[in-house]
């Protein structure tokens, strides 16, 4: 049953509520916070690459409080391990039974700090529960809540002694992103209110995680016509044609897209998917996904070059149900 015009007025309203929240103590980072909600309600995770000291911790507390979720901190280091995150399995001598601790990993807002500066085999024990929302340990497999995202964060300034992110854990990332620096007037009213250290402490919870849940399962119903998926699929093609890239956009990406661009649409009041909607997403839901040829790289070339290419070149559907008027970009 797809999304009633009147359900997509609420969650247009809803969805608004929920940033302006988060706002109160992430301040003048308005698309941002959109984004990241945006995959939160698409069941996705979210990328972070930043400077230090920009708020992306107290962007992902904020988060928490604001659907009055659990939320949990993992500072990721190169002597990690897989069970510091996931949790262990510990014989208890008084009951003689095996009992599982659960690892930091089961909340519903995960930031995993730093995350590149882990081995790959830590790194990679976010692969199973970042995909299927689960952990499996010692043969026993544990449910994550719902929801669940994992807010990775790493810093693309200092790469001495940090492990670059493989293709396959990039590709579990629904979006990435970056705070950035305020701007002028936000870092005033933030200097003002230094006397609280964590702004995120003052925020009343606007939602329950369960309501978060719904809404999450409410955007999967707002309709996608075949033409809007036939352009996702041209643009994930082209991106793999492109001479730039030698590996483009998978089958992971391109669901990755129609699911961000559902709840998208509904954040903008309508129960259905725009080519418009795919254009806005394209640059944080595909660009992590692209490995850039090593001789097109030395060049110069970026994959936002590359993504920003692939829309000019690529027509897009001019109206609802039409496959065959397109227009470029």
């Amino acid at each position: 049953m797809s999304m009633s015009t009147e359900q997509a007025q609420w969650y247009q309203e809803t969805f608004a509520k929920l940033v302006a929240n988060v706002g109160k103590s992430v301040l003048g980072k308005s698309q941002t916070i959109e984004l990241v909600l945006t995959a939160l309600l698409a069941e996705g995770h979210v990328l972070l690459e930043d400077a230090p000291g920009t708020g992306k911790t107290m962007l992902a507390r904020s988060l928490a409080a604001t659907v009055k979720g659990s939320h949990s901190r993992i500072q990721f280091t190169p002597d990690l391990l897989p069970s510091d995150v996931t949790g262990i399995t510990i014989y208890d001598q008084r009951t003689q039974e095996f009992e599982f601790h659960h690892g930091p990993i089961f909340a519903n807002l995960v930031l995993a700090d730093e995350i590149n500066r882990a081995s790959p085999k830590t790194q990679s024990a976010l692969l199973e529960v970042m995909e299927e929302g689960q952990v499996t340990v010692d043969g026993a497999t544990y449910t994550q809540p719902r929801p669940f995202m994992v807010i990775a964060t790493q810093n693309p300034i200092e790469q001495a002694g940090t492990y670059r992110l493989p293709e396959a854990q990039l590709d579990r990332f629904l979006i990435k992103t970056s705070i950035g620096y305020p701007d002028r007037e936000a870092t005033v009213q933030l200097l003002g209110g230094s006397a609280l250290r964590d702004r995120s402490t003052v925020l009343s919870p606007v939602i329950t995680t369960e309501a978060i849940a719904e809404m999450a399962d409410l955007a999967a119903s707002v309709h996608v016509d075949d033409a809007v998926l036939d352009y996702v699929a041209a643009l994930c093609e082209a991106t793999r044609e492109a001479p730039e890239t030698r590996l483009g956009v998978s089958v992971r990406g391109a669901l990755a897209m129609v699911r961000a661009a559902k709840v998208w649409a509904a954040s903008q009041g309508r129960n259905y998917v725009l080519p418009d909607d795919v254009k806005e997403l394209a640059e944080h839901v595909f660009t992590h996904r692209l490995v850039l040829d090593p001789e097109a790289e030395f060049s110069g070339a970026t994959a936002a070059q590359v993504i920003d290419s692939v829309l000019r070149a690529t027509g897009a559907p001019t109206r609802r149900g039409s496959t065959t008027e397109t227009s470029g970009v």
